[in-house]
C-alpha cells in the first residue's frame, strides 16, 4: 500500500506544478488586463493620472515579463499570500477565505446528501428490477438529470415565496450576514443550507443512482453470486457484502471530481440564489481580468481536485486489492 501511495504522489506533485502553469497561462491569454480597463475608465471620467498608472504597474508587476509574474504569483500561493485583487483593492486571501469555507461546507453536505440518497435507491432499483418501485425511481432519475439546477432553484424560490411567504436565498438571515461566528449563526446556516443542498444534489443523486443500478445488475449475474447463494448465505448479506462493494467503485473513483463539479455547476445557482460561494467571485474576476484572484481560485480548484483524486485512489485501493496489485 505504501508503494501504491508513493507512486500516486509521484504523479500528483508534478501535475500540480503543471496545472499552476496552465492556470496562469489561461488567465494571461486574453489581450489586455485589468489596468487597461482601469485606464479607459479614468480617461472616460477625465481623471487620468500617469503617476497613478505607473504606481499600479510597479505594484502588480504588470509591465514585467510573464515568467516573473508567474513566479511572483505561485511563490505567494505557497505562503497563502495570493496577492492583491486589482478590482477590490483588497488581499485575495481575505476575499477567498470566507467564500471558500462556505463552498466546501455546501459541497460536503451536498455529497453526503447525494450518497445517502443514491446508494439505497440504486440498490433497491437493482434488486427489484422491472418492478413498480424500479420504474418509479427511474422516472425520478430521468427527471432529476433532465431538469437544470437553476430552473429547480427558481421553481423552489417561487414556491417558497408564494405559498409560505418566505425567502430561501442566501445562506444566512439578515441579522447574521455580517455577525461573527456563534452557535446561533451556525444554526441559522443549517436552516438555510438544505435548500441549495437539495438543488445541487438532485442531479448527482439521479446520475449516481443509474450508475450504481447498472453496475450492481452486472455483478448480480456473475458466478460468485450464485455460488454464495447456493451455500445458503442470506440474500441481504450476500448483496451488501460482495456485489455492492464492487459496484461502489465508481462512487469512490469519482469522488475527487465532485467538489470542482459543484463549483462549476453551482455558479448559476449561486447567482440566482445569492449564495456567498466562490463561484460568483471567480466569474467576477474573469470578467474584469483580475488575474491574481482568478488565477488563485483556478489553482485552488485544481489543487482540491488533485487532493480529492488522491484520496479517492487511496480509498479505492483499500476497497479493491486488485487495484493495488495492478498498480
Amino acid at each position: 500500500m505504501i508503494q501504491f501511495l508513493l507512486k500516486r504522489l509521484a504523479i500528483y506533485i508534478p501535475m500540480l506544478v503543471l496545472m499552476s502553469i496552465v492556470s496562469f497561462a489561461i488567465i494571461e491569454a486574453p489581450p489586455g488586463d485589468y489596468l487597461d480597463d482601469y485606464i479607459a475608465l479614468l480617461r472616460a471620467q477625465g481623471e487620468y493620472d500617469e503617476g497613478e498608472v505607473e504606481r499600479l504597474e510597479r505594484r502588480y508587476g504588470l509591465s514585467r515579463p510573464i515568467y516573473e509574474r508567474y513566479w511572483k504569483w505561485v511563490s505567494g500561493v505557497v505562503r497563502w499570500d495570493l496577492g492583491d485583487s486589482l478590482e477590490f483593492r483588497r488581499p485575495v486571501s481575505e476575499l477567498v477565505n470566507d467564500r471558500l469555507a462556505m463552498t466546501v461546507v455546501l459541497g460536503v453536505f451536498t455529497v453526503i446528501f447525494t450518497w445517502t440518497m443514491a446508494i439505497p435507491i440504486g440498490i433497491i432499483s437493482a434488486v427489484k428490477q422491472y418492478s413498480f418501485i424500479d420504474y418509479f425511481f427511474t422516472f425520478l432519475s430521468y427527471l432529476g438529470v433532465g431538469t437544470p439546477n437553476f430552473l429547480l432553484a427558481l421553481v423552489l424560490m417561487w414556491t417558497a415565496f408564494s405559498a409560505f411567504n418566505m425567502s430561501v436565498t442566501g445562506l444566512f438571515s439578515d441579522q447574521y450576514i455580517d455577525a461573527p461566528w456563534s452557535v446561533g449563526k451556525m444554526i441559522d446556516l443549517l436552516k438555510h443550507l438544505w435548500v441549495p443542498m437539495l438543488i445541487l444534489g438532485t442531479d448527482g443523486t439521479a446520475r449516481l443512482t443509474r450508475i450504481l443500478r447498472a453496475n450492481l445488475l452486472d455483478e448480480l449475474e456473475k458466478p460468485y453470486v450464485e455460488t454464495a447463494r447456493s451455500k445458503g448465505l442470506p440474500e441481504w448479506k450476500l448483496i451488501l457484502k460482495y456485489p455492492v462493494r464492487i459496484a461502489l467503485n465508481p462512487f469512490v473513483s469519482t469522488a475527487g471530481w465532485t467538489l470542482p463539479t459543484l463549483f462549476s455547476g453551482s455558479l448559476i445557482v449561486a447567482q440566482v440564489m445569492s449564495l456567498p460561494t466562490i463561484g460568483p467571485l471567480l466569474l467576477k474576476s474573469l470578467q474584469s481580468q483580475d488575474m491574481y484572484m482568478a488565477g488563485s481560485i483556478v489553482l485552488i480548484i485544481t489543487a482540491l481536485t488533485l487532493v480529492g483524486t488522491l484520496l479517492s485512489d487511496i480509498v479505492l485501493g483499500l476497497m479493491d486489492p486488485r487495484i493495488r496489485m495492478e498498480a
